[in-house]
């Protein structure tokens, strides 16, 4: 499944007739970024976060700040600063949220989250206020820049942006699956199975639940600054709790404890959001309808379908 996956988003922009089906794909992976990192903390930590979009949107922020010093350039510190700014963010919350469990650990990621939205939102001298901070570029090296333009001559600018949000997505896509499949991932599932009988085999599972916490904001921080470099803007809305929601659906819809599953529903989530949206201004009822049927229905979310097919064969 991640080959075929692979193979279809190498060939996008080859044979779309449109480049508004590549800025959705653009979208799409950029969620699907986000996602991952969501579920290293919800499916393999068993810590239902409802505040990770914090993360997600000082990643952002992090671009528009480097901006004045890195005009026009810079692709790869544009992004290890939204990285940074995930995990600097990440360890004082992670420090205290990472202590409570379930529902306490739910609500106190979304305080926190909620706080550094409340911040951004007044912070005007800093961070533009609900206006944001705007002009952030694309960043999209020059030689690729021409190939782009030769390649995909009708795709313009969003071609060679596709192959830069493709390459951060693979990238992170391979990092998180080494991170759990390691010895360390492996201890944070047996956290999350029974985290008395790990601690008792002298496993430091603060320590493992906090480091989880602060890599997944990392990664967090990675979607935030390569959405901020597409749209070229950062603003408040990228750290309120429906971005948070929306990538919890993501997680939630694709099936938790799989990082391809992550992907699947970032891109479900983004057609079907942008499908509903252009009939109706009701769109988030209808999403919630769509949500609450894959819960009924596919309680192990859109990659149970891919694994019973497998079963049956």
């Amino acid at each position: 499944m991640p080959a075929v996956l692979l193979a279809v988003l190498i060939s996008l922009p080859f044979w779309t007739p449109s480049r508004y089906w590549v800025s959705v794909a653009i979208q799409a992976l950029i969620l699907a970024v986000f996602a991952m990192s969501l579920d290293l903390l919800l499916g393999f930590g068993g810590m239902p976060s409802f505040g990770h979009a914090a993360f997600y949107g000082m990643g952002a922020y992090a671009c528009g700040k480097l901006f004045p010093q890195l005009t026009g350039g810079g692709l790869l510190a544009f992004l290890a600063a939204g990285m940074a700014a995930g995990v600097i963010a990440a360890l004082p919350i992670g420090a205290l949220a990472v202590r409570a469990r379930g529902i306490y650990f739910l609500m106190l990621t979304l305080a926190f989250a909620q706080m550094v939205w409340g911040l951004a939102f007044q912070w005007t001298s800093f961070t533009g206020g609900t206006e944001g901070m705007s002009g952030i570029p694309q960043a999209v090296p020059d030689w690729l820049q021409e190939q782009g333009q030769n390649v995909w001559p009708a795709l313009r600018t969003a071609g060679p942006f596709y192959v830069v949000a493709l390459t951060v997505a693979v990238l992170a896509f391979a990092g998180l699956t080494a991170i759990t499949r390691s010895p360390f991932g492996r201890a944070l599932e047996g956290i999350r199975e029974n985290e008395g009988r790990m601690r008792a085999l002298g496993y430091p599972t603060y320590r493992y639940r906090l480091a989880a916490f602060v890599i997944a904001a990392a990664f967090a921080g990675l979607a935030g600054a390569t959405t901020a470099l597409y749209n070229g803007y950062a603003n408040p809305s990228q750290l309120y709790w429906h971005t948070s929601g929306l990538v919890l659906i993501a997680v939630i819809v694709g099936g938790t404890r799989s990082l391809l599953g992550a992907v699947l529903g970032a891109f479900f989530v983004t057609i079907v959001q942008l499908v509903i949206s252009s009939y109706t201004e009701h769109w988030q009822l209808l999403l919630g309808a769509v949500f609450i049927a894959v819960v009924l229905f596919l309680p192990g979310g859109l990659i149970s379908l891919g694994r019973l097919g497998w079963l049956r064969r």
